[in-house]
C-alpha cells in the first residue's frame, strides 16, 4: 500500500521532488533484505551448482544435471525440482556463474549472499538505468527500486531475472541517446541471461523508426550474440542450445497465480484456458507492434501481455515489466505494474 500511495504521490506532485530522496529510500528498500537469509526460493544455490558443474567438476551444466555430482557441497541445496534437470539459462549467464562459483567456494552462505548482493545491485543500477530513458526521473526511479516485490525477490532471493532487466532496460536507455551498437549489445546480453527478452526486441526495433538506427542495433545484438556464442561453444560445445527443452517442459507447468490457473478454476478446461491466454498474448502482440510502427513506446506493455498468458508466473517475474514501464514512462504500463505487484504481494507474503 505504501508503495502504491509513494508512487500516486510522484505521478501528481513529483515533479519538484528531489531525486537524491527518492533514491536513498529506494536504496534502503533494496538493501534490507540483505541482512536475511536466503528468502522463499532454493534458485540460487542452483545457479551456484551449475557453476560447480563447470568451474569444479570440469562439466557441462547443459548436459549434467546437479544430481551427476551428489557429493558436492551445493547439491543438498538445489531445489528438488531441479536436481534432474540441466540448465534452463543462457549462456552468458552460465559463463558468469563459474567465477561465481570458485569465488563462493563450499560455502552455501556465501553462494547466497553473492547472488543476493548481485539482484539488489541489478534492481537499483536498472532503476538508475531507467532515469536516463524516462522524462520524470524520480517517479522512475522509485517504480522499480521502491518495489516490495522486488526488494524481496532479488535482495532476498537473489534471481537472475534482475540481471536480464537491467540489460533490457539498458538497450532502451542505450537507444535513446543514439548508441544503437551497444544497445543491441545490451540485447543480446539480456537475451543470453535469459530468452524472455526475444518477445521484446522485435518491438523495440519497430518503434525506433529511425533506419540507421535500427541497423546500429541489430549489428550490435549479432555481434555481441556471435561472441558470446563462440566462447559458449568452446566451454559447452553446441549443448547450451538444448536450455529451450527444460523450458518447454516448464511451462506445461502452471503456478497458482498465473492467468490460465484461473481461468482453469473458473471452469474452462485446461486446454481452453492456456489457448485463450495464447490467443490473446498474440492478437496483442500484433496490436503492440501495430502501435510501435507509429513511434509508440510498447516494450514494457509487451512484457506485461507476456505475464498475463505464461502458465509459469512467478513473484520475480515482476522485474520483466517494472524497469521497462519506468524506462518508457508508459501510463498503462506503470499501472500494470502496480496491479501485478498488489496481485502477487500474497504469494511473497502471505497476507
Amino acid at each position: 500500500m505504501a508503495y502504491a500511495i509513494g508512487v500516486a504521490l510522484l505521478v501528481r506532485h513529483g515533479t519538484g521532488t528531489r531525486l537524491v530522496a527518492v533514491v536513498a529510500v529506494g536504496i534502503a528498500i533494496q538493501l534490507a533484505p540483505l541482512a536475511a537469509p536466503l528468502l522463499l526460493s532454493t534458485d540460487a544455490w542452483t545457479y551456484w551448482d551449475y557453476g560447480r558443474i563447470a568451474a569444479v567438476h570440469d562439466g557441462n551444466p547443459y548436459r549434467d544435471t546437479p544430481a551427476d555430482f551428489p557429493t558436492d557441497p551445493a547439491f543438498p541445496w538445489v531445489g528438488r525440482d531441479w536436481r534432474g534437470s540441466t540448465s534452463v539459462y543462457g549462456p552468458a549467464f552460465t559463463l558468469a556463474s563459474e567465477p561465481i562459483a570458485r569465488a563462493a567456494g563450499s560455502s552455501e552462505d556465501a553462494a547466497a549472499w553473492i547472488y543476493k548482493a548481485g539482484g539488489a545491485l541489478a534492481v537499483l543500477v536498472g532503476s538508475w538505468l531507467a532515469t536516463l530513458a524516462a522524462g520524470r526521473r524520480a517517479l522512475a526511479f522509485a517504480l522499480v527500486s521502491w518495489n516490495p516485490v522486488l526488494a524481496i525477490h532479488f535482495a532476498g532471493g537473489g534471481h537472475n531475472d534482475a540481471w536480464m532487466a537491467t540489460l533490457a532496460v539498458a538497450a532502451l536507455a542505450l537507444a535513446a541517446r543514439g548508441h544503437g551498437v551497444w544497445s543491441g549489445a545490451a540485447w543480446a546480453g539480456a537475451v543470453l541471461v535469459k530468452w524472455v527478452p526475444l518477445v521484446l526486441v522485435p518491438v523495440h526495433l519497430v518503434q525506433l523508426r529511425r533506419r540507421e538506427l535500427v541497423v546500429k542495433v541489430i549489428s550490435g545484438f549479432a555481434l555481441a550474440t556471435a561472441a558470446v556464442a563462440l566462447l559458449a561453444g568452446w566451454r559447452y560445445g553446441f549443448a547450451w542450445l538444448d536450455a529451450v527443452t527444460p523450458i518447454a517442459r516448464n511451462a506445461r507447468t502452471e503456478t497458482e497465480y498465473s492467468v490460465p490457473h484461473r481461468l482453469t478454476q473458473l471452469g474452462a478446461p485446461r486446454g481452453l484456458a492456456l489457448g485463450t491466454a495464447v490467443a490473446a498474448f498474440v492478437a496483442a502482440y500484433a496490436w503492440l507492434l501495430r502501435d510501435a510502427a507509429h513511434g509508440r513506446q510498447r516494450v514494457a506493455l509487451t512484457a506485461g501481455a507476456l505475464l498475463l498468458a505464461t502458465p509459469y508466473l512467478a513473484p520475480w517475474y515482476l522485474a520483466w515489466i517494472a524497469p521497462l514501464a519506468a524506462a518508457e514512462d508508459d501510463v498503462w504500463a506503470r499501472r500494470l505494474t502496480l496491479a501485478l505487484t498488489a496481485y502477487l504481494l500474497p504469494q511473497t507474503i502471505p497476507l
